[in-house]
């Protein structure tokens, strides 16, 4: 059966002037090594030295999956240009002509994909491998994709931003709207009603348990540059708060927003 691993963790870290953006990359290894999300040039150093404590380099991932065409998940495919990208239809379609108030899909996202020699466009279904299959869970986005595995340890779900991290699932409220904000609801209760164990865009591996969340791995961060003495800086622990994209009713896939939304 195919196993998931992660090779860079996901943060919900952000500040008072913006978000990192440091979004999970899982490798699943079964038939094929598939990896699911490559972040943003940022983490690059990163992201090849996971690979190679596990002695492989980009030429050895056979697929790779984009759970949709956010910059902070998807910078690095440039790596992997000789393996097929998944991409769903939808979300393919919106980076042409995204909205002018989507900040996580700058106007260039299009052209950064059409890079990419082998797209492969998925939807519902679509099955990688054997035990390994697309869920099509917009909102977030409108292409936002799912990977379901069926692993050793039950049904685990590699969700990107359809559900940023743990406490999403206690929720059912999606941080970042830029689609569907009903979209984004039903396509976390079907993560929920799918996956043993869920591994989020922004966040540690974990399993729901009732109202409880129990994480999977450890937090490991290490925090540079700053001095927790430093006078300004401050620690916000209050929970994050929903943001809907201005506009979000005007869209209509093929169809560019007003240019002065």
């Amino acid at each position: 059966m195919p196993t998931v691993d992660v090779l860079i963790d996901g943060h919900p870290l952000r500040t008072g002037q913006g978000v990192v953006g440091f979004c999970s990359a899982v490798l699943i290894e079964g038939e094929q090594r598939i990896l699911v999300d490559v972040g943003h040039v940022g983490r690059r150093l990163a992201l090849q030295a996971a690979l190679e404590e596990r002695g492989l380099a980009p030429e050895d991932i056979d697929v790779t999956v984009m759970t949709h065409a956010h910059w902070d998940h998807a910078q690095n495919f440039d790596l992997f240009d000789h393996a097929p990208m998944l991409i769903h239809t939808a979300e393919r379609a919106y980076a042409q002509q995204p909205h002018r108030n989507d900040w996580a899909t700058p106007q260039w996202t299009g052209a950064m994909i059409e890079t990419q020699s082998r797209i492969v466009e998925v939807d519902e279904g679509y099955e990688i491998e054997p035990g390994v299959r697309i869920l099509h869970t917009p909102g977030h986005s409108p292409g936002c994709v799912s990977v379901l595995v069926e692993t050793p340890d039950g049904m685990a779900a590699v969700t990107g931003d359809v559900l940023h991290f743990a406490q999403v699932a206690l929720t059912k409220r999606n941080p970042l709207i830029f689609w569907d904000e009903d979209a984004a609801r039903t396509s976390i209760d079907r993560i929920l009603d799918a996956a043993d164990v869920i591994y989020p865009g922004h966040d540690r591996p974990f399993r729901l348990v009732g109202e409880e969340i129990e994480y999977q791995r450890p937090m490991r961060m290490v925090l540079q540059g700053l001095d927790p003495d430093d006078p300004g800086l401050t620690w916000d622990r209050s929970p994050r708060e929903q943001w809907v994209m201005p506009g979000i009713e005007e869209q209509r896939l093929g169809q560019s927003a007003p240019a002065d939304a």
